[in-house]
């Protein structure tokens, strides 16, 4: 057995085709085939059901793919520990982001570090519901997590960027935006609502803002991205609260303070005996603002 075995088996999961893993790969389909084979041989197990329509995990497979992911995870860093020994960042990095967080400030990270380094890769996970970022962390597959609230059974070392304010977001024209004054959630209760996804962070803190406030508003739509709430809400479907650094460039008119006002912290998660890597997104990551709108910004501390 060796990685490159590992490698393809992962493919083939994540595409559920042979076909589809080949092109991946860039290799042909009889040669991914014949590696597949030969590992399954050497491991005396079947991993995949081939069916007419692809392949699908066996039980024993699931158990195989998830020890392989964590190896073939640990030969990356092994990769990049020793190329940035020798001075060079390279490899991947990779890192979880929930829903909203960083969304005006990661691509300007992204664009430092790939200026800075251009041979790093960085792969980003965005807005994995709890269930998919616990698997993540308990994989062992990121390096770094984005997030309001350190996931359950992560044991990364935790710095805080800043806060997150949240605003309200009312369609143009409304009555309500019009003098310009914070709002009270109770000033919204009998709007039609945009929500997010079920089982999605965003959503569980708006459900608890609003049973907290005793409110049950009419929900009109759910969206699975912020961007695509506020562009609903600008077309007058109804109002949403959301992150104020995730409302998308042109639409920040239809944004309104809350009163009292709402904050969550933004908290960077690494893991333990970072590489050069990590270090380097780290660093951007504290340069950025992470103050939101409306608030009296102070200095990240760890």
């Amino acid at each position: 057995m060796n990685l490159r075995q590992y490698e393809y088996a992962l493919a083939v999961a994540d595409e559920g085709s042979m076909t589809a893993a080949a092109e991946r790969l860039r290799v042909t389909q009889p040669s991914l085939s014949q590696q597949i084979g030969t590992l399954e041989k050497h491991l005396g197990v079947q991993l995949f059901t081939r069916t007419p329509s692809g392949v699908t995990v066996t039980v024993a497979g699931r158990a195989f793919l998830a020890e392989a992911k964590i190896a073939t995870t640990a030969s990356r860093r092994a990769i990049t520990a020793a190329r940035a020994a020798n001075g060079e960042l390279a490899g991947e990095l990779i890192m979880a982001v929930h829903m909203g967080l960083g969304a005006r400030q990661l691509p300007q990270v992204l664009g430092q570090l790939r200026s800075r380094h251009p041979k790093l890769q960085v792969t980003l996970h965005e807005e994995p519901d709890p269930a998919d970022m616990e698997r993540l962390v308990r994989q062992g597959t990121l390096d770094m997590v984005l997030v309001h609230r350190i996931p359950a059974g992560c044991t990364f070392d935790t710095h805080r960027l800043g806060e997150e304010a949240y605003v309200a977001v009312l369609p143009k024209g409304h009555p309500l935006l019009s003098n310009g004054a914070a709002l009270r959630l109770e000033d919204l209760a009998s709007e039609g609502w945009i929500r997010f996804r079920h089982a999605s962070l965003l959503d569980d803190y708006l459900a608890r803002l609003l049973a907290n406030a005793g409110l049950s508003p009419h929900t009109v739509a759910r969206a699975s991205q912020i961007s695509t709430a506020v562009r609903l809400v600008a077309q007058g479907l109804g109002v949403t609260v959301v992150p104020a650094s995730a409302i998308p460039e042109g639409f920040e008119e239809l944004a309104c303070p809350l009163l009292p006002s709402l904050t969550e912290p933004v908290l960077v998660g690494v893991r333990r005996h970072p590489g050069p890597a990590e270090t380097a997104m780290l660093d951007h990551l504290n340069q950025q603002n992470w103050c939101g709108t409306g608030l009296l910004c102070q200095p990240a501390t760890d």
